[in-house]
């Protein structure tokens, strides 16, 4: 969805960023949006329900297996085509098809899961942002 890459360092102001350090702080990006979008994801959902994603998350079979079950017909959503197309997943790979019941969940238990993690990233965008040189020191 989002790209941890040069251009998000340029949004940000840190296209100035030494190479040397942008592998490791785009990680901390990362870890840090996870995070955060995990939490703000969880609020609402019971116990069992944040079980069932983790278990997905996880790479469980049986409720991945489930989940896609439940789906229907999986391999003609166009979801699951543009993982293939545009993700490059490879077809009925096991993570392409992690990465598809993932969204089906998402999509099911959080349907604004998009909006969270888009706000989430403007939050994150907007704190870098403003501590850019202290990141750059």
């Amino acid at each position: 969805m989002y790209q941890l890459d040069d251009s998000f360092l340029e949004s940000v102001g840190l296209a100035d960023m030494p190479t040397q350090r942008k592998e490791a702080f785009l990680g901390h990006v990362r870890e840090e949006l996870e995070v955060r979008v995990g939490a703000k994801m969880s609020d609402g959902l019971s116990p069992d329900q944040i079980e069932e994603f983790e278990k997905i998350i996880d790479g469980d079979n049986a409720t991945i297996d489930k989940t896609l079950l439940a789906a229907g017909d999986y391999q003609n959503d166009e979801i699951y085509t543009a993982l293939i197309e545009k993700a490059g997943f490879k077809a009925d790979s096991q993570e392409l098809k992690n990465e598809y019941a993932s969204i089906v969940w998402l999509t099911k238990n959080r349907p604004d899961y998009r909006q969270i993690v888009a706000d989430t990233m403007e939050e994150l965008k907007k704190e870098i942002s403003a501590n850019k040189d202290q990141i750059l020191s």
